[in-house]
């Protein structure tokens, strides 16, 4: 029997489809990550959930993996939910679907909400090619080198954030990309409280300095054409000229990369 991935409703429980209850309902097996979640969302959909619930989240996915892969090559129908959207997608799972996978467990799929292709459709921003880049690093340090890095990516991008680091996340975007980079912060979708707040990076920067709640999509428009076009001679130089100002050679590198729209990697390498 299959592995199934089953999206889950990311706040109106109306969201929820004719196939997640199905397939809650008759599960032999369901993996949640919170299965204080799911009870909650069984309850809600007015669903009993018969078959045996485990707990499949991030610190017990590769111990939990075995078992469930011997569930399903026993026959046994396993469904894996997340506690809000698609599974897989900044959630557990990936480890019991190339598991699946490489045993030849038929792995299918009963699609619904989904966070990022929420905010994408009503960001206001381009929407035919983008990429996800899900939670950026705790770490000042490591969320700048990474931001510097996509600053010349001229696919519209979305991130996942904390509301207690949009703040600092917005202000190092501002800093990396442009403060006029157009932006907009998705905030508690689908929910009584939604909010989508368009604007240029700056700006969202300001506005979230303040008390921001709730769950957090951020979406930034690309690199303007042409943003990678400073050549390389004009970079090492840049840095050279920093480093002579007292910055460590990587901060200085950091610096370059950000206010010209460049890959870090490819700054350092005009500098050394």
């Amino acid at each position: 029997m299959p592995l199934v991935l089953a999206a889950t409703p990311i706040g109106n429980v109306g969201d929820a489809s004719p196939r997640l209850r199905d397939a809650l309902a008759t599960a032999d097996v369901v993996a949640a990550e919170d299965t204080r979640r799911l009870s909650r969302l069984a309850a809600a959909l007015d669903v009993s959930v018969a078959g045996r619930v485990v707990s499949f989240y991030d610190a017990v996915e590769a111990a939990r993996t075995p078992t469930l892969l011997a569930e399903l090559v026993a026959g046994r129908t396993v469904v894996l939910v997340s506690d809000a959207g698609m599974p897989l997608v900044s959630d557990p799972g990936h480890r019991l679907v190339a598991a699946a996978v490489d045993a030849g467990v038929p792995v299918t799929v009963v699609p619904g909400p989904s966070a990022v292709l929420a905010a994408v459709a009503v960001a206001g921003l381009p929407s035919d090619r983008w990429c996800f880049e899900g939670f950026l690093a705790r770490r000042a340090g490591e969320r700048r080198r990474r931001l510097a890095e996509l600053a010349a990516e001229p696919r519209t991008l979305v991130f996942f954030e904390a509301p207690h680091r949009l703040g600092a996340t917005l202000a190092d975007m501002a800093a990396a990309f442009g403060a006029d980079r157009d932006a907009a912060v998705c905030r508690e979708l689908t929910k009584t409280h939604e909010e989508v707040r368009r604007g240029t990076l700056g700006q969202l920067a300001e506005w979230a300095a303040g008390d921001v709640r709730g769950e957090i999509v951020v979406v930034v428009a690309g690199a303007p054409a042409g943003a990678a076009e400073v050549d390389d001679a004009t970079l090492a130089a840049a840095v050279a000229a920093l480093v002579e100002r007292g910055l460590s050679r990587r901060d200085a590198v950091d610096q370059v990369a950000a206010e010209n729209g460049v890959p870090r990697r490819r700054v350092y390498s005009a500098a050394t």
